[in-house]
């Protein structure tokens, strides 16, 4: 590309030389769709005929046929000229120049041969009107400028290899109906790719009924540079090429860079040829389209027979060495299945062979037995490839040997079935995906393409090939199946180019087809299972493939959406090791270095409401404590060990999870704790319990040093309450680095309306957390002023007080066979009672319901009767006083 670039500069000054040379050249040029006349010419070497379409380069020694084919009722004479050229700068002699006049019947029936000399470099013809003098004029200008006719002859062989592409792509085009947008896209995607051409994007924009009429308008097709095409054009000895159509594609008058099929020659030669401008002559250039031995001219002008007469100048292929084809499969790693009905092989690289038929007798020569087997090959743009004449059948091999020789094939016109492999891959259900090596069997050989490049035996490349099903079809990877949505998955088999559709039969009995691709890694398939309403279960993969009447199946299994590993967080010491993620609620249990370790018991409301010991998480679908059974010793783990945690899921499923053991956490014991003495009748029956209006003191011990900088988190089970001690504020006091004593002023610390249980960890000045241990459930005591009872003992006591709410019921005795219950929302200030013995009556808080406490109030007398509705009774505990 950037030669071809820099071409384009270095010619600018000589087009920009040569435009002012005649007013012509300010006209915009004319398309080359104008019929000329027909020339017939074959060429013969070494004993062996070709006819021109066929014939990419001449060579000295080489007998040139060549006779006018002009209709008998042509009635101006043409004298056909064929001159040898030897470079610009060289004259050709006068023996180099062929006089044949077309109108003499011998030359008519018979033709002229002439022979290629040695030394020469192009060959040119022209057709002229007879006139006196016309063949020494002709010849003068030859000799005079040979530099103009021998870029003339290399524009004129590249423009019609360019045109060549540009027809094709337009025929093969035309062929798909105008309403199949899809086949649109496919095709001319196809013919991009084997004619190296880009098409105009924005067709593929319009309307879908536009869409081929803006594809096979002339123009909308850019040319990529084609080496190949230029080099069998070019027979300059010192390489150079002028490039004069592609420099003109890249002028205004071409369009800017969209290359038209008719424009790129007709810029240059008409400035080349106008040049030359006699008052006998002037010379018009001749695109040839080659078919069979005929050279169908066409022209962009029409031929003047009055003073200047026009002169057709033709261009015959260059007198070099042949260029063979570069051809390339499109994607080396394709594998091309030979069992299909109809085969394609997708190569590119070479545009002339799929525009042109200098390639010619093609073949595809398959490795095999006993040298192997040719099957003829037909290049075609329209498919994207070399298409097989024929598929082969394989020879059943001796089946000792069968799995170490290679195919035998025999040309055939249609492909017989083979026998499969009766074994498949399976998945049980503990373990839904087994993996295993790959087959040492393989379905695949190898072919090279070779074929003739005019007279010149070429060798193409070599394609892989598949000649048999694929067998011993597994999953390839651990890759779950999962319910609900769409999925891929990876299918290995000793050859997967072969596979015609795969499709799926769920547990249900409904079959889903299913989307596949070749995948990356060789004999692998990509394929997308949907499964957005298909439910968890068992399912069969069944792959259809071309040669095998049946069908070759694949049990895998669906799963639910899979717990998700975020961390697992392990610290030395520990018994326990904490996962976050979700869907948790299907690990069953942990494993590391031969350590089981299971769900911890989740936390119940009952030791949630007290003071009993709790996990150090809730267990919940994003966090889970794992424990080693009970009574276990710590593991002996090292810290910064970088571990592998396998997880086992309550499906059989195994996840992973790499984990790097922390350091120890710190962790402190409860020592003691103090609650002051209160002047409160109340005598609550656990030291557990600690009133929300007193001051808490407690100690704690910690194995190892206790950080100054650290710190004790305290809070609730929901953490709604939350408070920290430490020695910076005073708080939390180090009587020894092992000992530690802790102050807590609930009120300061939560306010009025702290209630339930608190519990209490160590916090290192990193923010590492220990365990939680429980401290106290906070309890609010209401006030009771006086119990008061008649001098009837069977009439009840009225008991009087304030912040009554916080009472959940009183009774006489301690097992509450008839409490009074305070119901919720309680705002009087009595409740009545049996009458108490002198030891007092029982409390159970609404913040404790759990405890029985006792209340030590003399009893005094009644002084007047209740009023009625101001307080709760044992016969009426639900009534709500009036106010």
């Amino acid at each position: 590309m950037m030669a071809s670039v820099f071409r384009r500069f270095r010619l600018a000054g000589t087009l920009a030389a040569l435009l002012s040379v005649s007013s012509l050249l300010y006209a915009d040029p004319a398309r080359f769709d104008l019929a000329g006349p027909k020339v017939d010419v074959h060429v013969t070497r070494a004993g062996k005929t070709l006819p021109i379409a066929q014939v990419p380069n001449l060579q000295p020694g080489d007998k040139i046929w060549l006779r006018a084919d002009l209709p008998p009722t042509q009635s101006v004479h043409y004298l056909l000229v064929a001159v040898f050229l030897r470079g610009t700068t060289n004259p050709p002699p006068d023996n180099w120049f062929t006089e044949i006049q077309t109108w003499n019947k011998k030359v008519r029936e018979e033709g002229v041969t002439i022979t290629v000399p040695a030394e020469a470099q192009q060959v040119i013809l022209f057709l002229a009107p007879e006139t006196g003098g016309d063949f020494s004029t002709l010849r003068s200008a030859v000799r005079g400028r040979p530099g103009i006719f021998v870029r003339a002859s290399q524009d004129l062989i590249e423009s019609g290899f360019e045109q060549a592409r540009i027809e094709t792509y337009l025929a093969a085009i035309r062929r798909v109906p105008p309403d199949d947008a899809k086949g649109l896209a496919e095709h001319s995607d196809l013919l991009s790719r084997t004619l190296n051409l880009k098409p105009n994007a924005d067709c593929f924009k319009r309307p879908v009924d536009t869409q081929s009429t803006c594809l096979t308008q002339a123009g909308n097709q850019t040319l990529l540079d084609d080496g190949h095409g230029q080099s069998v054009a070019d027979a300059l000895n010192d390489g150079s090429n002028s490039d004069l159509i592609n420099q003109a594609s890249y002028t205004r008058l071409a369009g800017g860079g969209n290359y038209s099929p008719y424009v790129g020659a007709i810029v240059d030669l008409i400035r080349i040829t106008s040049t030359l401008h006699t008052a006998k002559y002037q010379y018009i250039p001749a695109i040839a389209f080659p078919d069979g031995d005929a050279l169908n001219l066409r022209l962009n002008t029409p031929p003047s027979f009055n003073n200047p007469k026009s002169v057709i100048v033709i261009g015959l292929p260059a007198i070099q060495a042949a260029v063979p084809p570069p051809l390339r499969p499109t994607d080396p790693k394709d594998i091309a299945c030979l069992l299909k009905p109809a085969v394609v092989l997708p190569v590119e690289g070479a545009p002339l062979v799929f525009a042109t038929a200098l390639a010619h007798d093609l073949v595809l020569h398959v490795d095999g037995p006993g040298g192997g087997t040719d099957i003829p090959v037909t290049p075609d743009a329209f498919r994207g490839g070399l298409v097989l004449a024929h598929t082969p059948t394989r020879k059943p091999l001796p089946l000792e040997t069968s799995s170490e020789l290679e195919a035998t094939f025999e040309p055939t016109a249609e492909a017989s079935p083979n026998t499969k492999s009766d074994t498949a891959a399976t998945a049980d259900g503990s373990h839904p995906v087994k993996t295993a090596s790959t087959s040492l069997n393989s379905s695949t050989v190898t072919g090279t393409i070779s074929g003739f490049w005019g007279f010149d035996p070429f060798k193409g490349p070599t394609i892989q090939l598949q000649d048999t099903p694929g067998k011993d079809w597994k999953l390839a990877d651990s890759d779950l199946l999962i319910a609900g949505r769409e999925n891929h998955l990876m299918l290995s088999s000793t050859g997967t180019a072969c596979v015609d559709a795969i499709s799926l039969d769920t547990a249900s009995g409904k079959t889903v087809e299913a989307k596949w691709k070749p995948a990356d890694k060789p004999a692998t398939v990509d394929v997308t299972v949907p499964l957005k309403a298909i439910d968890p279960g068992a399912l069969h993969l069944a792959i259809k493939q071309f040669g095998d009447a049946k069908d070759e199946t694949v049990v895998a299994r669906t799963y639910s959406e899979p717990a998700r590993l975020t961390a697992l967080e392990l610290h030395s010491g520990d018994t326990t090791a904490d996962l976050t993620g979700s869907s948790l609620d299907q690990v069953q249990q942990l494993t590391i270095n031969n350590l089981v370790f299971i769900p911890a018991p989740p936390a119940t409301p009952s030791n949630q409401d007290t003071a009993t010991p709790a996990p150090a998480v809730t267990n919940s679908d994003t966090q889970l404590r794992l424990t080693l059974p009970p009574n276990s010793q710590a593991p002996k783990l090292r810290v910064g060990d970088h571990l592998n945690a396998s997880f086992s899921l309550k499906d059989g499923r195994n996840l992973t999870l790499p984990v790097t053991v922390s350091p120890a956490r710190p962790s402190v014991t409860l020592l003691n704790k103090n609650m002051g003495d209160s002047n409160s009748p109340i005598h609550l029956a656990t030291q557990d319990d600690l009133p929300a209006d007193q001051q808490l003191t407690f100690s704690l011990k910690s194995p190892v040093p206790f950080p100054r900088a650290g710190k004790i988190e305290i809070t609730n089970a929901d953490d709604s309450l939350h408070s920290t001690l430490s020695v910076s504020e005073g708080n939390l006091v180090l009587q020894n680095p092992h000992t530690l004593l802790a102050t807590l002023d609930p009120l300061k610390a939560f306010g009025t309306s702290a209630f339930g249980p608190l519990r209490l960890r160590p916090v290192s000045p990193d923010g590492t957390t220990g365990d939680w241990l429980p401290l106290v459930t906070l309890v609010r005591l209401p006030t009771f002023t006086a119990l008061r009872c008649p001098s009837d003992t069977t009439q009840p006591c009225t008991l009087t007080g304030s912040s009554l709410y916080l009472v959940d019921s009183i009774a006489t005795d301690s097992t509450f066979t008839t409490p009074t219950t305070v119901p919720e929302g309680f705002v009087g200030t009595s409740l009545t009672l049996p009458r108490p013995a002198k030891t007092g009556f029982y409390l159970r808080l609404r913040d404790d319901p759990t405890a029985t406490n006792t209340v030590t109030l003399p009893i005094l007398p009644q002084a007047a009767a209740s009023s009625p509705g101001t307080s709760a009774s044992a016969t009426n505990p639900k009534n709500l006083p009036k106010n």
